[in-house]
């Protein structure tokens, strides 16, 4: 370029015009030629690089299957934003262990965009674990194309094209830089002990499986375990659960839905069906029903694998707390309660409503004027601070209970079926907790001294007779320095029949070393309350000059209560420091986040851990898993879901993690899991003992939300799998959804049950041999009924 130049000044001098113009002419033409070229250079580099971002993000795509509203909305936020690096990273981070969902070949074209992320965030950079060869060897390319560039500076096209790709290469840095910022709040709390969570390099493959186990627990690598082999010997040794398990991953094939037929419950009980409280062939063989045992559970020797019809007119469940106050009068179309009690404020029917004013038999002007007063009658009950959780037994339509979240306090609200028609499931379709029992000739199944407060408003159990057995029961349940408050006519009247109860009740609560703390009389009510508490040393005990009511043995452990014959004797204070029992947990909320103060180092928890740390752990995990999987990922909408349960806890970790929702979580401990239900308690929250080979003692349709963390692989090497899918069916309401973290042959087999049922799948993830399902319940019934009849009404 520099010999034209000077040409062109020659050719002034020059004395021959005519050759000179010639070469002045074809010179020009030249350089045209050259300005040309290096113009379309210094384009096709840009436009050959969007071509390649394309590309990637194509490869970027998650390996989620997402169907139904999530599809949608997946194709809608395409639509909006036309930057693909940000809505993947969307993605990802709903499921929290991003970029987990990624195939590893997927992300090896990207070394040269991770190096940018490192070179933004460089205070990360120390943090990140092993490096993959693929990364280095791009990032060493990356850096000889830049020194290649900064030697031919003077060649106009490679200049122009290092121009563009530089450009290019810091729009991206931004853009992902941005991401990062927003994740470093998060990353600094997902971390546990022993473990480094990554969200820097997010194309590394080792920090993809550490995250991915978050969310989905998977083998060695998980923070979170399946249940250690260091547990008592009531568990089954790791060489049968392998056997099991070698057998349960054998094909089903399960895709083929058309081998699943389902048909609808023959029972007298129709839409109400629960099945160990409706079976019929059991309560026949009977031998008396004076200690109410035709309203215990009585379960059919093979779990019905029927669908319970619907009501007619069915609609869905009004959202808490309106649901309070009023109901579908079609979804439990009963009136006997409104006829027998309405008066008392109970229930009322309005038109397509069933009411509830908020009465009971002892509080028919409000149950929080009744609560409060309990509360001034003795103020070292403190509502919602030391005391958290309440038993009330006899429970009715549940208002107690249902006005005690005002005062952040739960209730585990307890009736038998049927006692009054329909009252337990009233209260259920109301948003309250309440379970159908009652108290017989077997423990309730709870563990011993978990309850803060029992309550009794005129519940009609003879607490005296018998040498006091029931009441003993509820001493086994209640706390040591726990209130027994009792609202009943043998407390304030003086018939001859209330006089004589009160005389005996004054006898036996004096032997049983029960102080009488408080009695009062509620003016505006018209009833009387006596408030009763629970001593918290055994020196009352050991002064008695009679042995009546009985200690029970030491051998008597009193957190066993599944099936367990009711005895008429009392357990011995816990008064060791390190003994469950001998302290009052921590006041409300601060408990439900700290490990209790009885949980030892030197125990193994359910994880393999030292407890405490145990307890820890669990907890952070739920919560990160509530807040980057359930709260973003999954398409629930959280304003319909009241009634949750979770049908495998542990410490109560996804319970803690949903304490600040407007839910309520029923905690569910397989019998033959680790006894983790005392710390559900300890914690200010509630469950109960259950084995999922027989029916819960529920309604149907009684909750909004299943959560099941690899439970149907187990059941599936116990009992009946077709049992429980249908049992999960039949106390999840129509609209409900379910939530399930298992196998991936588990999770493949239960979508294609689902499907046969005509529920919608929302989504679908697994990676590790672990997934994830979710999927929601529909309207539809069979047409056919089955030829057996179960229940009886």
């Amino acid at each position: 370029m520099a010999l034209g130049k000077y040409s062109r000044v020659d050719a002034r001098k020059s004395s021959s015009g005519y050759c000179s113009t010639v070469t002045i002419v074809v010179f020009i033409a030249l350089c045209l030629v050259g300005v040309w070229m290096m113009t379309s250079s210094s384009v096709v580099p840009g436009q050959t690089t969007d071509v390649l971002q394309e590309n990637k993000s194509e490869e970027r795509t998650p390996a989620t299957e997402i169907s139904g509203k999530n599809k949608d909305d997946a194709t809608n936020n395409e639509e909006t934003n036309t930057d693909n690096v940000p809505n993947d990273e969307a993605k990802q981070k709903q499921f929290e262990d991003n970029p987990g969902d990624l195939p590893e070949d997927a992300t090896k074209g990207d070394a040269n965009a991770s190096q940018v992320e490192k070179n933004d965030v460089p205070e990360e950079t120390d943090k990140t674990t092993e490096e993959k060869p693929e990364e280095k060897s791009g990032d060493g390319k990356k850096d000889d194309r830049k020194e290649k560039g900064d030697e031919s500076k003077d060649d106009s096209e490679d200049g122009e094209k290092n121009k563009v790709e530089v450009n290019q290469e810091s729009e991206a840095a931004e853009t992902k830089k941005t991401n990062l910022n927003n994740e470093k709040a998060e990353e600094n709390s997902g971390k546990t002990d022993g473990q480094t969570e990554e969200k820097v390099d997010k194309e590394n493959s080792t920090d993809r499986k550490e995250k991915s186990n978050d969310v989905f627990p998977s083998g060695a690598q998980s923070e979170l375990t399946d249940e250690s082999t260091t547990q008592n010997g009531s568990f089954s040794t790791q060489a049968a659960e392998s056997k099991n398990e070698k057998e349960a991953q054998k094909p089903s094939g399960s895709e083929n839905t058309s081998k699943y037929s389902w048909k609808l419950c023959s029972t007298t009980a129709g839409p109400d069906y629960i099945p160990c409280l409706d079976n019929l062939q059991a309560i026949k063989k009977l031998r008396s029903t004076r200690h109410y045992e035709h309203r215990e559970r009585h379960c059919p020797e093979n779990p019905p694998t029927c669908l319970v019809p619907l009501p007619e007119r069915y609609q869905r469940s009004i959202e808490w707390p309106k649901s309070r106050e009023k109901i579908w009068y079609h979804n439990i179309p009963y009136t006997q309660l409104a006829d027998f009690k309405g008066h008392q404020n109970w229930v009322k029917v309005s038109g397509e409503y069933l009411t509830f004013p908020g009465g009971g038999t002892q509080f028919p002007h409000g149950a929080l004027h009744y609560i409060d007063f309990i509360e001034q009658s003795v103020p070292e009950i403190a509502w919602g601070k030391r005391s958290r959780v309440v038993l009330d037994v006899g429970c009715g339509v549940a208002s107690f209970g249902g006005f005690l979240f005002d005062r952040d306090v739960l209730t585990m609200s307890l009736a038998p079926k049927d006692e009054h028609e329909a009252q337990v499931q009233f209260a259920l379709e109301r948003g309250i907790p309440a379970i159908s029992a009652v108290m017989g000739t077997k423990r309730l199944p709870y563990p011993g001294r978990v309850f803060d407060i029992v309550h009794c408003a005129r519940c009609r159990v003879p607490w005296h007779i018998e040498g006091g057995k029931l009441l003993l029961e509820l001493n086994r349940l209640l706390r040591p320095g726990g209130f027994f408050v009792w609202s009943a006519t043998p407390v304030y009247q003086k018939l001859a029949e209330d006089v004589e109860i009160w005389e005996a009740m004054k006898k036996l609560t004096k032997a049983m070393c029960w102080e009488v703390v408080s009695i009062t009389n509620d003016r505006i009510n018209g009833v009387g309350i006596v408030v009763y508490s629970k001593p918290m040393t055994n020196e009352c005990y050991e002064r008695r000059s009679k042995n009546d009511p009985p200690l029970c043995q030491d051998s008597d452990d009193p957190s066993a209560a599944w099936n367990v014959p009711l005895q008429a004797c009392m357990h011995k204070i816990p008064v060791a420091s390190s003994e469950r029992g001998s302290q009052w947990p921590e006041q409300w909320p601060a408990r439900v986040q700290k490990a209790p103060y009885w949980l030892s180092s030197s125990e193994v928890g359910v994880y393999g851990r030292p407890a405490p740390e145990d307890f820890v752990s669990d907890y952070k995990h739920w919560k990160r898993v509530v807040k980057n999987s359930y709260l973003q990922g999954l398409g629930i909408d959280w304003s319909n879901v009241r009634n949750v349960m979770d049908m495998r806890s542990v410490y109560g970790g996804l319970a803690a993690a949903m304490r600040e929702m407007n839910i309520w979580v029923m905690n569910v401990i397989n019998i033959d899991a680790p006894d983790t239900l005392p710390i559900i308690y300890e914690r200010g929250l509630f469950g109960i003992y259950h084995d999922w080979c027989e029916s819960f003692s529920t309604y149907p349709r009684s909750y909004d939300l299943l959560h099941a963390d690899h439970l149907f692989s187990k059941i599936k090497k116990k009992c009946s799998f077709m049992a429980l899918v249908a049992e999960a069916d039949r106390i999840l309401r129509p609209g409900g959804q379910i939530i399930i973290r298992d196998k991936v042959d588990v999770i493949s087999e239960l979508e294609a049950i689902f499907k046969s049922m005509q529920w919608d799948i929302r989504m679908t993830y697994s990676r590790d041999k672990e997934g994830l399902l979710c999927a929601k319940k529909s309207m539809w019934r069979p047409t056919e009924e089955e030829k057996v009849t179960y229940a009886l009404s």
